[in-house]
């Protein structure tokens, strides 16, 4: 299949992810590479068009990145950004100053003649607002570039070399807080660079599946499910690829939400007809987990003993080839660092645990090109219910970082239905899609109570709901009090060793989503 490409290169910018997601958004792929990679990216991947993203250091240092001049002289559009905008001036003969007003935040930018890239959004003569983040200025035009838009502190917000196809953007159309810039990204796209829109979950099933069966031929694979969306996605789909050369194996660390286990294996041996292999590891991890109160030696000790529970099964399937992983594409992007240094491919607070040492496997990532939002789309593509493709990010230790202090079945018990109760009242409510993460936690503090003529001394329930876009930074969810009185008082009758409920309303920073 010939994909059209638009190829992003990268400067640094902490928001380059969102550019290649407005450019998927508009129906068209796209891959980031840092500025270092970007001439082999060139010769590899051939693109139509090519952005160049914003980033942390100045054109006029000596030593700041520059993109291969190639970019500029294979005939194909290209817009800079901010960075981007300012090093396409300085490499093609323009001049580029610090020392300027700086200008961060909101502004406004006046269009001064029309443009191909403000086609149906934006005319001359009128202001519109963007999200600036600049502290040098382009002062001098390279040659064959006009002005179509200034701003304050920005006298070349916009700028074009029509003939050639080359477009600046002083500003960071990719952000929520330019509200056309998703708009202009697209114009670019479609309108300037000529593409279509061939990027659904449709074609990257169908194309997956192909290349799935390439590398794999006749051998055996096994795939890990962690019970969350991303290895179930991937499980799906190479099954779809491979049929019963795939073996599932499912590591029940006891630590899972009320109902999910069972939801686990009934979708892949029932829905699916996958063969699955579900291991009770819940006495194991419990035993190991006996007494641990530190929060990091916790998700360390589950990581451990699930590699070891994993490897076990994984040499009684015999004779696998290879191992599915459900990476995904922010993963593959951090691993390949901007600035050359280590990459970071497991995060503790997120991974139950990475590829053993011992166990040489070639990996299937049949995700590794998707954002988390279009793993869910394909998901649904492939026939996975949406109760189970939409479900809320859940961490790899599960309830254990939700339980602080020491962990025992028993307390375990309590927060699983406590967190039912929650998540069941949220979902009556319409508001579980609204909401980026919600959950219960038990805290490690006992209050006095009183049932009926009775004193109580029993645990306090904490609820948690944060809304999100990536998971970085996060704010409370404003529940109205009623909403949270019904949730308090059915965990209090419902929930035999919790008689208190706290809402947490901080936000993130300084706290975090997860309690541990």
């Amino acid at each position: 299949m010939v994909r059209e490409r638009v190829l992003i290169i990268d400067f640094g910018s902490q928001v380059t992810q969102l550019i290649a997601r407005r450019v998927r958004e508009s129906g068209v792929y796209s891959e980031i590479v840092p500025f270092q990679n970007a001439q082999a990216a060139l010769e590899r991947l051939k693109p139509q068009a090519i952005i160049l993203s914003g980033g942390p250091a100045s054109v006029p240092d000596g030593d700041s990145p520059r993109a291969p001049q190639q970019v500029f002289e294979c005939g194909v559009p290209v817009l800079g950004i901010c960075y981007g905008q300012m090093t396409m001036a300085a490499q093609l003969g323009g001049t580029v100053e610090s020392g300027h007003h700086r200008e961060f935040g909101r502004a406004e930018v006046e269009v001064r003649q029309p443009s191909a890239l403000f086609d149906g959004i934006w005319n001359p003569g009128e202001a519109h607002v963007v999200w600036m983040s600049h502290g040098d200025r382009i002062t001098e035009l390279p040659p064959g570039f006009v002005v179509k838009g200034a701003s304050p502190n920005a006298p070349c917000a916009v700028i074009e070399d029509e003939k050639r196809k080359f477009f600046g953007l002083m500003f960071h159309p990719e952000v929520v807080h330019t509200p056309d810039g998703a708009k202009l990204i697209a114009n670019f796209i479609h309108k300037i660079a000529g593409l279509g829109g061939e990027w659904t979950m449709a074609a990257f099933r169908e194309e997956m599946i192909g290349k799935i069966r390439a590398q794999v031929g006749k051998g055996k694979v096994i795939c890990g499910l962690s019970g969350g969306v991303d290895s179930a996605v991937a499980a799906v789909l190479i099954h779809e690829a491979i049929g019963d050369q795939l073996t599932c194996i499912y590591v029940d660390h006891g630590l899972m939400r009320k109902g999910e286990t069972e939801q686990v294996v009934s979708l892949f041996r029932g829905t699916f007809n996958i063969p699955l292999v579900h291991v009770d590891a819940s006495a194991r991890f419990l035993s190991a987990l006996a007494g641990v109160t530190d929060p990091e030696v916790k998700r360390k000790t589950i990581g451990r003993l699930f590699i070891e529970v994993f490897d076990e099964e994984a040499k009684a399937v015999g004779d696998a080839e290879f191992l599915a992983q459900g990476t995904l594409y922010p993963d593959v992007i951090e691993s390949v660092s901007f600035s050359g240094g280590p990459s970071v491919t497991i995060k503790s607070h997120h991974n139950v645990g990475g590829l053993p040492e011992g166990m040489k496997f070639k990996l299937v990532e049949p995700l590794r090109e998707l954002f988390k939002d279009e793993v869910r789309l394909l998901g649904r593509e492939l026939g996975l219910p949406d109760a189970f493709v939409g479900r809320h990010p859940f961490p790899g230790p599960g309830l254990a970082i939700r339980c602080p202090g020491a962990i025992t079945s028993e307390k375990l018990d309590i927060l699983r239905e406590a967190d039912a109760i929650y998540l069941d009242e949220i979902r009556k409510a319409g508001l579980y899609d609204t909401i980026w993460q919600a959950f219960a936690v038990l805290l490690p503090v006992q209050t006095v109570g009183v049932m009926g003529d009775g004193r109580t001394y029993e645990s306090v329930c904490g609820l948690r709901a944060v809304t999100s876009v990536d998971g970085m930074t996060a704010d409370f969810f404003p529940f109205d009090m009623a909403f949270l009185g019904r949730v308090a008082n059915r965990i209090i009758n419902e929930v035999r060793g919790i008689n208190r409920v706290v809402y947490d309303v901080t936000s993130k920073p300084p706290g975090t989503i997860e309690w541990e």
